[in-house]
């Protein structure tokens, strides 16, 4: 699978055109799938999914990008349908968009689904994820952002990259969310672990890790 980790959506053109880029095809041409699940466990997510779904949230631009085709998979439903209503659709999809929200809560639900089963043999699918959508593919997210409490606790989520992500680093409406704040993240964390802003992504094809921005962001290292 190949993946754009970012923090806030496709924010400028270094992150589109790495998406391009791993798509292997314009935007026009591409189908995706949109997961709005991780809104669901934060306050007011039901408006939150309903803006991620419809391009209406300006801050972090992905379902509004243009492109060919564009269904919802709701991984809440999933459990309750039989895999051949799914999956194929999955496995003939370009993209998926997964929304952001809470970590903990998607990772729940990518798990009781099957999704984060199935994603390993999608070689050639793009996935993009924003803010939680991103972090969920760390093999831990760090206490500090576990806020919805899994049945087995703790904070391992799918460990699909090697690495963990600090989003929205310096953001004017998260304070808590300073260079500092990322040094003591970081400083508990068994993996390399990115910090980085609203303008930054994390590009991985074939366990390749690229850095794609025009904002700022910092590398740490256990």
């Amino acid at each position: 699978m190949k993946f754009l980790l970012t923090s806030a959506g496709i924010k400028n053109t270094s992150i589109h055109g790495a998406l391009v880029d791993l798509l292997g095809k314009p935007i026009a041409e591409s189908s995706a799938l949109c997961i709005p699940t991780a809104s669901h466990a934060n306050p007011g997510g039901a408006g939150q999914a309903w803006k991620f779904i419809t391009g209406r949230e300006p801050r972090t631009p992905m379902c509004e990008l243009g492109w060919m085709s564009l269904g919802v998979l709701e991984l809440t439903a999933l459990p309750s349908i039989d895999e051949e209503d799914w999956v194929p659709m999955v496995r003939q999809t370009d993209v998926l968009l997964v929304n952001g929200g809470d970590p903990m809560y998607l990772c729940y639900w990518m798990r009781q689904s099957g999704l984060a089963d199935l994603l390993p043999s999608l070689r050639e699918t793009v996935y993009v994820g924003l803010s939680a959508g991103s972090i969920v593919m760390a093999p831990n997210i760090g206490e500090d952002f576990v806020r919805w409490k899994p049945p087995t606790g703790g904070d391992k989520t799918l460990g699909m990259v090697d690495f963990s992500m600090f989003p929205h680093l310096d953001h004017e409406d998260l304070p808590d969310n300073s260079m500092a704040d990322a040094e003591r993240w970081a400083a508990k964390l068994p993996v390399p672990g990115y910090a980085m802003d609203d303008q930054t992504a994390i590009k991985v094809t074939d366990g390749t890790v690229e850095v794609v921005s025009e904002g700022h962001w910092k590398l740490f290292t256990p």
